[in-house]
């Protein structure tokens, strides 16, 4: 097994001066040297072919005992050392403080085919940043990560990537609930990969502790590797990175709209400056169109990383961000400027990626209306957003409003509440939308594969999920790789899959893990 190793993040960032792996403040440090604690019988339960060729493995390689040990945390591959980061950040809304690395471990950096990529361990051991963790993560949480990492990508949606799902042989004890009633369940190692794992909440943590030397070097190493077509210098460096930064989150946040994907914990410390997906807790898609919907039983109440309110959020994040950014640029307007840019620039992208996913052409008033109507009619009854979308691309424009109806009525739960005003309601809606559809120039058949490729058939709801993790529980992984491999082509028909497009079971609606999830794991 062998790899292009490169240590750009320890070789010119500061480090944590104290060796002692015990949870504590560390200061003037981006990270700590710490090694993956050494799993007691690891075992390769799967490992993604595709993000394996990315960092220069081959199929062979996964299968060798150097794979298993290296991306199990038992070994540390020559020439590297593995590290926690230093970072802070606000949850829910409020600083937290210091919070770093507390289950994960960074392993190297690799480059190839003139891409760099930082592989990291998530659930080998206790870090500094740790806080009262024990550091490890659960088989349930960890097939979850690994799936849904790969299901993202395959969706089209920023994201990082898992390499590997690996058993350590040990069991680890989990509140689920936060109910006092812990009980221990395999532990569970992924390996994941993306360009860095710098987040938000890595500046934030030197400009809460007024350290703008080491602000300034964080800021400076991320813009040199990770934003170099940034050539200007002075403030107008940390302008334009912030800039760059806003865009790629609002991408990300617009794609998650688009397939109806739910963070759930949309912490600036798990906001990445790459603008992709990081950190996979508590999210779920959602069954039924609910803009209210969180899949995070911590934010029952107040709802804040609802998914109608991720655009908000992902903005108020940002907000932290230009914080952070301040000290180095030493003026309020350019950032506010963006921030302001950043909900005008939603509203743009949001509406065409919504004529989109609708198959229409043309943007004008009548076409938003026909997309702000028709997010009010998805919540006048149960209606499953992925089938909705997906039948919707099977009406054709020569239908009557009737035929219309019939094709995407199986996307609403319970169809006789389909009736009265509600009906005429959908009938109105169709009546515009056939409208449209013929005052446009596109066939049937041009529509249907336009909408396709936007509109998903298959995505990881939360009830597949917990089936692949019951089974796994109990040794079985054929349904964790019957997943994996649907999840790889979302948008194609997959005719032996048909099963899993499907609304979900009614036993799923209040079953832990099928509907909300902790943030335990």
């Amino acid at each position: 097994m062998k790899l292009n190793i490169k240590n750009r993040f320890t070789n010119e960032l500061p480090s944590d001066i104290v060796e002692v792996n015990e949870p504590r403040q560390v200061v003037e440090a981006c990270f700590s040297y710490v090694k993956p604690q050494n799993p007691s019988n690891p075992k390769l339960i799967h490992s993604a072919l595709e993000v394996a060729n990315l960092v220069g493995l081959s199929k062979e390689d996964t299968h060798s005992e150097a794979f298993l040990n290296v991306f199990s945390g038992k070994e540390v591959l020559k020439n590297t050392e593995p590290y926690a980061m230093c970072y802070a950040g606000h949850q829910f809304g409020h600083w937290a403080g210091q919070l770093g690395d507390g289950r994960a471990i960074n392993l190297f950096e690799v480059e190839h085919n003139n891409q760099y990529y930082m592989l990291q361990l998530k659930g080998a051991g206790k870090t500094p940043y740790s806080r009262r963790g024990d550091g490890f993560a659960v088989l349930r949480s960890s097939i979850r990560e690994h799936l849904c990492s790969e299901a993202m990508f395959h969706l089209g949606v920023q994201t990082t990537r898992s390499l590997a799902l690996l058993l350590s042989g040990d069991e680890v004890l989990r509140d689920v609930l936060y109910n006092g009633n812990a009980d221990y369940e395999k532990g569970a190692i992924v390996c994941r990969v993306a360009p860095s794992f710098i987040r938000f909440g890595n500046f934030e943590i030197f400009a809460a502790r007024e350290d703008y030397k080491n602000l300034k070097i964080i800021t400076d190493f991320t813009i040199k590797y990770y934003y170099p077509e940034i050539k200007t210098e002075g403030k107008d460096k940390y302008i334009s990175f912030f800039e760059a930064v806003a865009n790629n989150t609002l991408e990300m946040i617009v794609n998650w709209q688009r397939v109806g994907f739910v963070h759930g914990v949309m912490n600036t410390d798990n906001m990445s400056i790459h603008g992709v997906t990081i950190d996979y807790g508590p999210y779920g898609w959602l069954e039924d169109y609910n803009p209210n919907w969180t899949p995070n039983t911590t934010d029952n109440e107040h709802k804040r990383y609802r998914f109608g309110n991720q655009p908000k959020i992902a903005q108020w994040n940002l907000l932290q961000l230009a914080n952070a950014l301040y000290p180095l640029i030493d003026e309020a307007k350019p950032l506010e400027e963006i921030l302001n840019d950043f909900s005008k620039k939603y509203e743009m992208k949001y509406l065409k990626m919504m004529h989109d996913k609708l198959g229409i052409k043309k943007e004008d008033e009548n076409t938003r209306n026909i997309v702000y109507l028709l997010t009010e009619n998805l919540q006048l009854t149960e209606t499953d957003m992925t089938i909705f979308f997906r039948k919707l691309s099977e009406i054709n424009k020569e239908d009557s409003v009737e035929t219309a109806f019939e094709k995407i009525k199986n996307a609403f739960y319970i169809i006789d509440e389909v009736k009265d005003l509600t009906l005429d309601t959908w009938f109105y809606w169709l009546t515009l939308y056939l409208n449209q559809l013929n005052i446009e120039n596109l066939s049937n058949m041009e529509r249907k594969i336009a909408m396709d490729k936007v509109n998903p058939k298959y995505v990881l709801r939360n009830y597949m999920a917990q089936l692949a993790i019951d089974d796994a529980n109990k040794g079985d992984y054929n349904l964790l790789n019957e997943l994996y491999e649907m999840l790889l082509h979302p948008y194609d028909e997959q005719p032996k899959y048909e099963k899993w497009f499907a609304k979900r079971p009614d036993w799923a609606r209040h079953k832990i893990g099928c509907s909300a999830l902790s943030c335990s794991s």
